[in-house]
């Protein structure tokens, strides 16, 4: 097979397929992440092939995606019944599976971007195995989450810390998505700063925008809703992790202050998450907190659909206890929606507070009921931050990300994989 003059490059996506439906189980914003730059990169000359654990006997190995964009789907395990915590021991297998398929195909690989720690530990394998650079992206890390969990979730285990570390040490690129991710990385992980990259992700700020006059009556009225009420949407998956329980309890709250306005509430995501108590956990929350009137739970919908979930919506509620980027805060600010979302990992990068957005600081109920009555009483406030928000976010977009990436890729190529020895080579600590 022909590799393209900027080179064939091997994406390690192992835990969950970059065309899952985001809100969905595992899927979220770093299938979108994948899939986004995968296609730029493909526009940007690069062939790009996406390893992927099959799921599904009927998608087939290999799915084309776009010009020079592939999707291989790998067997390592049974297609249903794993969960997430069990697929590390599908790893020898995906990585035999990978190898097999470039052997097959008589494929080689200018370079390996592994996303995950999972991907991690496959791409470092399969660097050393082909003489090749390895970038990879973490997009959560466990020490972090640790530092951050919401109550009832579990802590992420030694293991897995251990491997992330191991992949700390031997990877040749380290790609992060904001500052704060950075000094993670070197102060839990000792990374070296010369292999640390900085590349902010984007969001389809097409698919994503205010869309033409009388997009939010339209919106409404497809979706059931009052076209007077204060509409705050809650978009991604439902994990104590992103806080749904937080908004909950803080709308409860401006209901007691207020029990005579029109407020209604969008819950849009599949259920997910370790610490998640039982599948209807959030569901149950809002009867209990006497707000099934005025709370719909909606199932994840594709970007189309989500579109005018957040064009529905008068205020996006983000209150999660970490992220690494924030792409709902991108989409819903691209969409002429103002953020309201927790001071946490990458979302003060994504939002301009007191512009776009508002952050709040902590978690409490009563903080964030504050902060959202205090946006859903003022108009004009809340109408001018819709406006800024759509400036704020065409200042992201996944071609720009994709660039960033390229100008990485043809260094990593150019210096060739570096493969450390001694102690390190399989840190431990």
């Amino acid at each position: 097979m022909t590799i393209s003059p900027r080179g064939r490059i091997a994406v390690i996506s192992m835990h969950t397929s970059p065309i899952e439906q985001p809100g969905v189980g595992d899927a979220g914003g770093m299938n979108v992440y994948i899939r986004s730059t995968s296609l730029e990169l493909g526009a940007l000359g690069y062939d790009v092939d996406i390893f992927t654990r099959a799921t599904r006997c009927s998608h087939g190995q290999i799915v084309p995606l776009a010009p020079n964009v592939r999707l291989i789907n790998i067997t390592a395990g049974p297609y249903e019944g794993l969960t997430k915590e069990e697929l590390p021991t599908q790893m020898v297998a995906f990585a035999s599976g990978i190898i097999e398929f470039a052997q097959c195909n008589n494929v080689s690989y200018s370079l390996i971007h592994s996303h995950y720690w999972m991907s991690g530990q496959v791409g470092w394998l399969l660097r050393d195995l082909w003489h090749v650079p390895q970038v990879h992206t973490a997009h959560t890390l466990a020490l972090v989450k640790n530092s951050a969990l919401a109550t009832g979730d579990r802590p992420e285990p030694e293991s897995r810390r251990i491997c992330e570390q191991q992949i700390v040490d031997n990877a040749d690129r380290l790609v992060v998505n904001t500052e704060a991710e950075k000094a993670s990385l070197v102060v839990h992980y000792d990374a070296n700063l010369d292999r640390i990259d900085i590349v902010l992700p984007g969001a389809d700020i097409t698919q994503f925008s205010p869309g033409s006059h009388r997009a939010t009556e339209r919106s409404r009225r497809e979706l059931g809703i009052p076209l007077h009420a204060t509409v705050i949407a809650f978009v991604g998956r439902m994990q104590r992790l992103k806080g749904p329980h937080v908004l909950l309890r803080a709308v409860a709250d401006m209901m007691k202050r207020n029990p005579n306005q029109e407020l209604r509430v969008l819950m849009c995501g599949g259920p997910s998450g370790n610490g998640m108590l039982r599948p209807t956990e959030f569901e149950d929350l809002a009867r209990d907190l006497g707000l099934d009137t005025i709370v719909r739970f909606l199932a994840p919908r594709p970007p189309e659909d989500l579109a005018s979930v957040y064009r529905a919506a008068d205020i996006v509620a983000i209150p999660s206890y970490n992220e690494s980027f924030g792409l709902v805060a991108v989409e819903a600010q691209a969409s002429g929606t103002p953020v309201v979302a927790a001071r946490a990992g990458g979302l003060p990068i994504t939002i301009a507070d007191g512009t776009s957005g508002l952050l709040v600081d902590g978690h409490n109920p009563t903080d964030w009921a504050d902060a959202l009555q205090a946006l859903c009483d003022d108009n004009e406030r809340r109408i001018a931050m819709g406006e800024h928000a759509t400036i704020h976010a065409s200042t992201f977009s996944w071609a720009n990300t994709a660039r960033h990436l390229a100008d990485i890729y043809d260094d990593a190529i150019d210096q060739g994989p570096h493969i450390p020895c001694g102690s390190n080579r399989a840190g431990a600590q």
